[in-house]
């Protein structure tokens, strides 16, 4: 137990010591993001595969395409809904594909169980673990209106 603490220890300083380095090898951010899905903040309206960006100029260094620069000051929150849109997806998707394991895993150990109480009840914890994480990936679908409702958006 200790050589897998001392481990992961150890893995944990060194990668906080290669962030500097694998962050300076990046180029600089750009001024835009190109939208996954169609987001309207106060009535303006920018659609998948739009530039979201403060003007003409900086959509342009960012590729070709439409341009979303009618949202003005608001384009870094097409951005921030955008990325919240994409986190929140494959949450769900995550969650979703856990899920479906746990539900197979737990009849499985139902069918298999014998009538052994603890099987039984573990069977049923692992499918009631899967109607957890469902929730949960419902629950995170949200969080992109709430943010929204919260912001004024």
């Amino acid at each position: 137990m200790r050589k897998i603490v001392s481990a992961l220890t150890l893995i944990g300083f060194l990668g906080i010591l290669f962030v500097p380095l694998m962050v300076s090898g990046q180029e600089a951010p750009k001024e835009c993001c190109v939208l996954s899905r169609a987001i309207t903040l106060e009535g303006a309206t920018c659609f998948a595969d739009d530039i979201a960006a403060p003007n003409n100029a900086a959509a342009a260094e960012c590729g070709a395409g439409n341009y979303c620069t009618e949202s003005g000051p608001r384009w870094g929150m097409f951005c921030l809904m955008n990325t919240m849109y994409s986190i929140t997806d494959w949450i769900f998707v995550i969650l979703v594909g856990l899920a479906g394991i746990f539900v197979i895993i737990g009849a499985m150990t139902l069918l298999m169980s014998s009538g052994v109480p603890e099987k039984v009840t573990s069977g049923r914890n692992y499918i009631l673990y899967a109607a957890i994480g469902l929730i949960v990936g419902l629950i995170s679908k949200a969080v992109p209106a709430l943010v929204r409702l919260i912001s004024g958006m």
